[in-house]
């Protein structure tokens, strides 16, 4: 299944259920209106948006099946927030020799796949890193890598803007990692699990990730190989003492580094991965870094 959330003037978006080819979209608003509310009653609306997801993409398959959804309606990426477009929690891996290290990040503002990066300055060398993220339901204290895998409710793209600057570029990594982050920005959709197929093996999501900027393509490489450890173990080494909440993000970290000359003001990224049909499985992320009056003004 695939789901967005719609920009609707509020700071938590409308829920929208999207085809599986994201052609076509339909408002949730009969089961729920926010993608929390999803993450939180997760076994019980999940068969409702199931169903509401099969007859949407029997109505992009073949249009005479609209009263299948007689409200569906063309998908625009632009519309797009975040899925969670403030989050109550996210943390991010990096890895310390042999070992695994994570992190909080901030998660209060998080920007939609079109949204304008806004910079107060290019000073502080701007570079951008692409990765994957989990969304997951509650999870216990104390779980196993296998048994987290069972907690993973969607799968996401990010796009996090960087700052290189060498004082940000320190000793305490996963401190400066995530206080040199400028910005995180997510796919257009996000997808359970099953939508990947057999590319989703053990924590691991095989697909190929392509990066580019200002049109150069920077960065083709599979996701899955990239990982040192899997999404299990990330989510274990969080949950090692205290439990998750429904709506927990869990980052990936970089998987590999597109980025070798610093960017500017005008500079465009886009982030993307193809699912086994070869059609886009999340969208694509196409953005711009600009000043913040600029890219204040291309969100209203």
């Amino acid at each position: 299944m695939k789901l967005a959330t719609y920009k609707d003037g509020s700071r938590d978006g409308q829920l929208v259920v999207v085809s599986r080819d994201l052609s076509t979209a339909h408002y949730a608003t009969d089961i729920a209106n926010r993608m929390q509310q999803v993450l939180d009653d997760w076994n019980f609306m999940l068969p409702q948006l199931q169903d509401l997801y099969d007859a949407l993409n029997r109505v992009a398959e073949n249009s005479s099946s609209v009263g299948q959804a007689r409200h569906a309606f063309a998908f625009d990426p632009r519309q797009c927030m975040a899925a969670l477009p403030r989050a109550y929690q996210r943390v991010d891996a990096a890895i310390g020799g042999n070992s695994l290290v994570t992190y909080p990040c901030a998660s209060d503002r998080l920007l939609g796949a079109t949204d304008d990066v806004p910079c107060n300055s290019e000073a502080a060398g701007l570079d951008f890193e692409a990765s994957l993220v989990v969304i997951t339901g509650d999870i216990p204290s104390g779980v196993s890598p296998a048994q987290a895998l069972d907690g993973i409710r969607l799968l996401a793209l990010v796009n996090d803007v960087c700052l290189r600057e060498p004082a940000l570029t320190g000793a305490d990594s996963a401190g400066a990692a995530a206080q040199r982050r400028l910005a995180s920005s997510f796919s257009p959709v996000v997808v359970t699990p099953d939508e990947c197929g057999n590319a989703w093996t053990k924590g691991r999501l095989h697909l190929t990730l392509h990066s580019s900027c200002n049109g150069r393509k920077l960065g083709m490489s599979d996701a899955g190989a990239q990982m040192k450890f899997h999404f299990g173990q990330f989510i274990a080494q969080v949950c090692k003492y205290r439990k998750l909440q429904a709506g927990a993000i869990i980052g990936s970290g970089a998987l590999g580094q597109p980025q070798t000359d610093f960017m500017q003001c005008g500079d465009s990224m886009r982030i993307e991965m193809k699912g086994p049909d070869g059609r886009s499985l999340f969208g694509a992320i196409e953005q711009q870094i600009a000043p913040p009056a600029l890219a204040a003004s291309a969100r209203h």
